[in-house]
């Protein structure tokens, strides 16, 4: 069989992004769990095993991930054309495809959140719905807008990380997980170490400067917006500033138990509690 140029190109995204697909999926749904900046396929070590009992779970590491470097150590990441969220997006749509998955039930976690409303508005058939994990369309506050941080803040993390990034990330990841859980503090820790400073930086910028929210209006996708109860990256009053915004229907869940961005890591079976109730096979009642 010949495979023409565009079509070696759709089969690389499932090894580039290191695609594993577990579970029968004997519930009819796919899953497709979406890391954050930082991270890698591994933090959601703790639910895939819950998840792949009743549906098919899809993971996979973005470009920019430590685990995405392969044996001959270059990172796939193009910090051109990650220099915004599209270029993550047609990663997504691009996987998606060649996996041949439609309807997907989407978990973006963090920056992934927003990777997966651009990639609805651009495909909604790939999509059943949305959950949106600790995701932001925009960090910097405004005069109307509380995205969480000043200016001056996200311009000293941009600082912090070009002058030197392995002492940031260890500050961060005990900002960001929350330290009654030392665990996953350091999971997380060595996880962003894995990233390539090269990276970090250039990532980063695309993040903390990004201003997602007119994509919101958009989203037609129904949505299920999940936060921790206190989360220094993103406030609550994120969450139902995007309920408010998205076009289709969202409902807002707060994992009240724990603190921190990552409830996949420290709150796992909370977390779960909510899933199962977006995929149908748990009744809280």
């Amino acid at each position: 069989m010949i495979i023409e140029e565009g079509e070696a190109r759709l089969l690389a995204y499932s090894s580039a992004m290191n695609a594993k697909t577990v579970g029968s999926g004997s519930g009819g749904e796919t899953v497709v769990l979406a890391h954050g900046f930082g991270g890698d396929q591994s933090v959601w070590d703790k639910i895939v095993p819950y998840l792949a009992r009743h549906c098919r779970v899809v993971v996979f590491d973005w470009a920019f991930s430590g685990a995405a470097v392969k044996d001959d150590g270059v990172s796939p990441f193009d910090p051109v054309k990650y220099s915004s969220y599209e270029g993550f997006a047609s990663d997504l749509i691009g996987l998606l495809d060649e996996l041949n998955l439609k309807t997907v039930v989407f978990v973006g976690h963090s920056m992934s959140g927003m990777i997966g409303c651009i990639a609805s508005v651009k495909r909604p058939d790939l999509f059943s719905r949305l959950v949106l994990l600790g995701a932001s369309p925009r960090y910097i506050n405004t005069e109307d807008y509380e995205g969480g941080f000043e200016k001056s803040e996200i311009e000293h993390i941009i600082s912090n990380i070009e002058s030197n990034y392995y002492n940031w990330a260890a500050h961060f990841a005990t900002l960001v997980v929350d330290t009654a859980d030392p665990p996953s503090v350091d999971k997380f820790a060595k996880s962003l170490s894995r990233m390539k400073p090269d990276v970090a930086l250039p990532l980063a910028k695309t993040v903390f400067y990004s201003d997602e929210r007119d994509v919101l209006e958009r989203v037609t996708i129904p949505c299920t917006i999940i936060q921790t109860s206190s989360d220094v990256v993103v406030p609550n009053s994120i969450g139902f500033y995007m309920q408010k915004k998205i076009k289709g229907s969202s409902t807002v869940e707060i994992i009240s138990s724990t603190n921190g961005h990552f409830p996949q890591l420290t709150a796992h079976l909370e977390l779960l509690d909510v899933l199962g109730v977006v995929l149908g096979f748990y009744d809280p009642s």
